[in-house]
């Protein structure tokens, strides 16, 4: 049995939570909202963030976090992403040598361009920063449905370890030493999403959304490799699973607001609709950013961003989309 502590009290660190207790492990959950503590604590329920979904009894609740974060085997890290750093810089005096990290947030800083494994790590040098993405929906993992995701590591050793304390007949963990490909492919997908939202919301069909998919993983691939990511990361779980799950489902926060912007809503409206933190609209302006930066076509990210923060409505971001010059499929293919 491990002792863990979750460092953050939504949807996707209660589901963990939940999952972890389930497998025999120590548990305790961390957050900086009392009420939530003392609501998670009298009902074993989150009863805005994950209705529905009962918890163990065994799991512990504080708002003190140097009590979750001290004599723990394995921290897990599920604040929002625009939170990572602050809660990082908070937990730093209270992390042992060598204590390993599971970041389960998607998302890079705006300010910095960083993923956040590296903010991780420069907030608390002492640390083992790892990362456990894939396509995950909380409401579905809350539930024991069958999911995949990934663990990133350094070293096999950590990813392996990862993967132990992860793993269940309902949770299969694969493991990659590829982190910044990991954590790409999760913040990335997120903008796409919004994307594949906001032509839902303009009344289009699948064949709209196959098209923003399959682009957009060519988008996503593209700046990935181009930053040192690897290939393979962005056409499997990580990749073109994650951006697969988050445009279609009916969980995705990211599709729900772009759902909502093409149905003509603004963007602060869509975000106090959805009433939880939308990732894509924090990483939209660094996707943009990084494009530029390493000289990488990207115009699904591009429009996205011509419609959050410059005025452009949905059609018409749809429609410059569809009028963009001829462009070869894949242009190493030789012609015979």
């Amino acid at each position: 049995m491990a002792k863990i502590g979750v460092i953050g009290a939504g949807s996707w660190g209660t589901a963990i939570s939940r999952l972890l207790a389930n497998k025999g492990q120590e548990v305790t959950v961390w957050s900086i909202v009392e009420d939530e503590i003392q609501m998670l604590r009298e009902e074993h329920e989150h009863k805005s963030k994950l209705p529905g979904v009962k918890l163990p009894e065994s799991i512990l609740y504080t708002t003190d976090l140097e009590s979750a974060v001290q004599g723990k085997d394995l921290l897990v890290l599920a604040v929002p992403s625009v939170y990572t750093r602050s809660t990082s810089h908070s937990m730093a005096p209270f992390v042992e040598d060598g204590q390993i990290i599971v970041n389960v947030a998607k998302g890079i800083e705006e300010s910095t361009l960083m993923i956040l494994t590296d903010i991780i790590e420069q907030e608390i040098p002492q640390a083992n920063a790892a990362v456990l993405s894939g396509p995950s929906h909380a409401e579905e993992v809350g539930r024991d449905i069958p999911t995949t995701v990934v663990a990133g590591a350094k070293d096999r050793k950590t990813a392996e370890y990862v993967q132990r304390i992860f793993m269940s007949e309902t949770f299969r963990v694969y493991t990659s030493p590829d982190m910044l490909g990991i954590e790409l492919g999760g913040a990335l997908k997120n903008v796409i999403a919004l994307a594949a939202g906001a032509a839902d919301g303009l009344g289009c069909g699948d064949n709209t959304k196959a098209a923003l998919i399959t682009r957009g993983i060519a988008e996503m691939a593209r700046l990935g490799i181009a930053m040192g990511g690897r290939a393979e990361t962005f056409y499997g779980l990580t990749g073109i699973g994650d951006l697969i799950v988050t445009c279609a489902s009916v969980h995705s926060r990211n599709r729900k607001a772009g759902f909502l912007i093409g149905q003509g809503r603004t963007m602060q409206e869509a975000m106090d609709e959805v009433q939880m933190v939308v990732e894509g609209m924090y990483s939209a302006k660094a996707a943009r950013t990084l494009a530029q930066k390493y000289n990488i076509d990207m115009p699904i990210v591009k429009e996205v961003n011509a419609v959050l923060f410059e005025g452009k409505t949905a059609k018409e971001a749809l429609t410059e989309l569809m009028l963009r010059d001829g462009k070869i499929e894949h242009p190493q293919l030789p012609w015979t």
